[in-house]
């Protein structure tokens, strides 16, 4: 079972996502405020006090065998030495848009090669080299939804745990625009969803843990 001498926000982060918790269920399995899980997220350098180190630790050592599985491979991955890119090559980076409006979310539904043939996502797309990632965020979701947007937040950047890319994540708010498929070769549909429906259409365990947290808001 994989040890950690000194649990910081982001290894808080790892192991709530090993175990396939929201908010709430972490807080209520530690005993402790929701909003101290929230900054967890918002600060993965955090190093929290004494009392919650026993407390991560317990859980930790009380978790199920498969939940420690995930949560070392998770640390493991977070561990490992970044492969220096090629001279002259970049790595590919995808800028998500997390888009809001009053209590509903942005998603598109995308073609998709597995047997299923969709997959329900977020507004997303491929920051150009030079390119900055938050104007990419506004483009492309104007581009596939018609839908204009502001970035209000950077949520955070993460390898994509079934992809393998780079992602950088934005909070954005709603402008103005009626949400439609105006990207037709790759998406099939556009739709604002309620955010508690969002783990209905996206695996709660793919989801960017930092996504979660604003959901639930």
């Amino acid at each position: 079972m994989d040890v950690i001498e000194v649990w910081s926000g982001r290894y808080a982060c790892l192991l709530q996502s090993a175990l396939r918790l929201t908010n709430e269920q972490f807080a209520a399995r530690l005993g402790i405020a929701v909003r101290t899980v929230a900054t967890w997220h918002s600060d993965a350098a955090v190093v929290p006090r004494r009392e919650m180190q026993q407390l991560l630790d317990t859980v930790h050592e009380q978790a199920p065998e498969a939940a420690r599985q995930r949560f070392a491979l998770l640390v493991a991955t977070e561990r490992a030495p970044q492969a220096t890119p090629a001279a002259g090559a970049q790595a590919l980076r995808v800028a998500i848009a997390v888009v809001v409006r009053d209590d509903k979310v942005l998603l598109v539904c995308r073609r998709d090669d597995e047997a299923t043939g969709i997959t329900w996502q977020f507004p997303a797309g491929v920051i150009k080299p030079g390119g900055k990632a938050e104007t990419t965020t506004v483009r492309e979701t104007l581009d596939e939804t018609g839908v204009h947007c502001a970035v209000r937040q950077h949520l955070g950047n993460r390898l994509h745990p079934l992809t393998g890319v780079l992602c950088e994540y934005f909070l954005c708010e709603y402008l103005a625009g009626e949400a439609k498929n105006t990207d037709t070769v790759e998406n099939i549909d556009v739709m604002w969803v309620p955010r508690n429906a969002v783990p209905r259409f996206i695996p709660t365990d793919t989801i960017f843990p930092p996504i979660l947290a604003v959901l639930e808001e």
